[in-house]
C-alpha cells in the first residue's frame, strides 16, 4: 500500500524562534546539520522509507522555497498543528505519516517499522519511546515524560493516520495537544473512572490511547519505538548540540 507523509514546518503565530535566530536562519527547519537543512534531512529519510508523496506545511518563504526544490507539495498552515494536519489530510488522504521538520535524527527504518507494527485494525497509531530507551540512546536528553502504569513515555513526533476514519482523531487532537504535558488531564477526558485509575497507577499508556480512540469512535494504538533516539528532536540549544555531537561521533566511528 502506498503512503504519503506530511512534514510540519510551520510557526506559532507571534512567536519568534530563538533557536533559529541563534543559527542565523529564519526558521528552525533551515538549521543545518552536517551541511544539510533539517527539513532536507527529514525529507530524505521519508523518501528512503518509501513515502510516495511528501507534503510540507510551511509559511516561511525560505522554507517554502526549500520544500519546492525538494519536490514536496506545500500546504498552508492552519491555526495550530491539528488544523494543519487536517488541511493536509484532506488533500493527501490515508494512509499518511505525520512528523516534524526538527526530527533531525529520523531514520527510514523507524518509519518503515512504525508502519509495519501498526495493528491492522488501527485507524491511528502513535510512536512513543520508553524513558529507559531514550536515556540509554541519549544520556541527559531533556524530554517531556508521560507517566503511566506501564512506565514513562516520550512522544516521537511520528503519527500514522492509517485510514480515512483518522479524520475524527485529528478533530480531537487540539484538545489532547493542549494537555500533552499533563497526562492526568488526558485521563480526565475519559471520565472519572479512568482518572481514578490513573491516580491509582493502574492506567497504561496503551489503555489510555485505546480509550481515547473508542471515545471518538475509532481504533487507536501505541507503537513502542525500538530506538530511543526516535524521541529526540531539536527543541533547544542543548538538543542541537547533543545531536551534532552524536552525528559527528558516529561519522568519525564509521571512518567517514
Amino acid at each position: 500500500m502506498t503512503c504519503s507523509a506530511l512534514i510540519l514546518a510551520g510557526s506559532r503565530a507571534g512567536e519568534a524562534d530563538a533557536l533559529a535566530a541563534s543559527e542565523g536562519v529564519s526558521h528552525k527547519a533551515l538549521i543545518e546539520l552536517e551541511g544539510l537543512p533539517l527539513l532536507a534531512r527529514v525529507h530524505a529519510a521519508l523518501t528512503a522509507a518509501g513515502m510516495e508523496r511528501i507534503a510540507v506545511c510551511a509559511s516561511d518563504p525560505e522554507v517554502i522555497a526549500l520544500a519546492e526544490r525538494l519536490g514536496a507539495v506545500v500546504t498552508e498552515p492552519a491555526d495550530g498543528p491539528s488544523g494543519s494536519v487536517a488541511r493536509a489530510f484532506a488533500r493527501l488522504g490515508a494512509p499518511m505519516v505525520v512528523t516534524t521538520a526538527d526530527h533531525a535524527l529520523l531514520r527510514p527504518r523507524w518509519v518503515r517499522q512504525f508502519i509495519e507494527k501498526t495493528p491492522p485494525d488501527a485507524d491511528v497509531a502513535i510512536l512513543l519511546a520508553r524513558r529507559a530507551a531514550v536515556e540509554a540512546a541519549m544520556p541527559g536528553s531533556r524530554r517531556t515524560w508521560l507517566r503511566f502504569a506501564d512506565g514513562e513515555w516520550s512522544g516521537c513526533n511520528l503519527f500514522h493516520l492509517a485510514t480515512s476514519r483518522a479524520e475524527a482523531a485529528i478533530e480531537s487532537w487540539a484538545g489532547v495537544e493542549a494537555d500533552r504535558k499533563r497526562p492526568w488531564r488526558i485521563a480526565a477526558r475519559l471520565g472519572y473512572g479512568t482518572l481514578w485509575n490513573y491516580w491509582r497507577g493502574r492506567l497504561t499508556m496503551q489503555g489510555a490511547v485505546a480509550r481515547l480512540g473508542r471515545q471518538i469512535g475509532i481504533s487507536a494504538a501505541v507503537v513502542s519505538a525500538a530506538d530511543g533516539l526516535a524521541a529526540v528532536d531539536v527543541d533547544s540549544m542543548k538538543d542541537l548540540a547533543d545531536i551534532r555531537a552524536l552525528v559527528a561521533e558516529r561519522r568519525a566511528g564509521a571512518g567517514l
